[in-house]
């Protein structure tokens, strides 16, 4: 068999389907994906590629807001990407990163995730960049500073220029478990 890419929306996903896909990514991070982590993945575009042993890799982008200089981007955040580790280094990675930056270019003004050490040279070598400014979130008691996101927050362009660092602080919104 040989490898089949998807896409659909979290809504057009069965039951059955979200508890592989939750398997897998559990396997994947081999067992460090928190239920908020999983969540974080649901409500946008899934990206995934099944082999003859099931899911391969998956990828999904979510809408969020980010404040910057004034202006909330409406932003198409990169959650739940994973490769099994029998297929890793064979470029599924960035076959689910081609889908879900089509759905970043065409729906969002800019594309971000946070990157692990291993995954920040898949993104920088497609065309993320690095942001090299302070990131915030809004909280339910104001402004957090996040400085350990500050070597890990990547941004893509979408349907606007990329903020600039010099501007001030990228603000993510606010959500349960990791805030990027």
């Amino acid at each position: 068999m040989t490898d089949r890419l998807s896409t659909a929306h979290t809504y057009l996903l069965s039951a059955p389907a979200l508890t592989r896909l939750r398997a897998f990514l559990d396997e994947a991070f081999d067992g460090d994906f928190a239920d908020e982590d999983f969540e974080h993945g649901l409500g946008g575009i899934h990206a995934w590629i099944e082999d003859g042993r099931g899911i391969a890799a998956h990828g999904s982008v979510v809408m969020r807001r980010v404040r910057h200089a004034g202006h909330a981007y409406r932003t198409g955040y990169v959650e739940a990407v994973a490769v099994r580790a029998d297929r890793r280094r064979q470029g599924l990675g960035g076959r689910v990163m081609v889908e879900l930056e089509k759905v970043i270019a065409g729906a969002y003004d800019l594309g971000a995730l946070s990157a692990s050490d291993e995954g920040a040279s898949l993104y920088a070598a497609r065309g993320w960049r690095l942001w090299r400014g302070r990131i915030e979130a809004m909280g339910p008691e104001g402004v957090v500073h996040l400085p350990g996101e500050e070597d890990s927050t990547f941004l893509l362009p979408g349907g606007r220029p990329l903020p600039e660092p010099a501007a001030g602080p990228l603000q993510f919104d606010w959500r349960d478990g990791d805030l990027l």
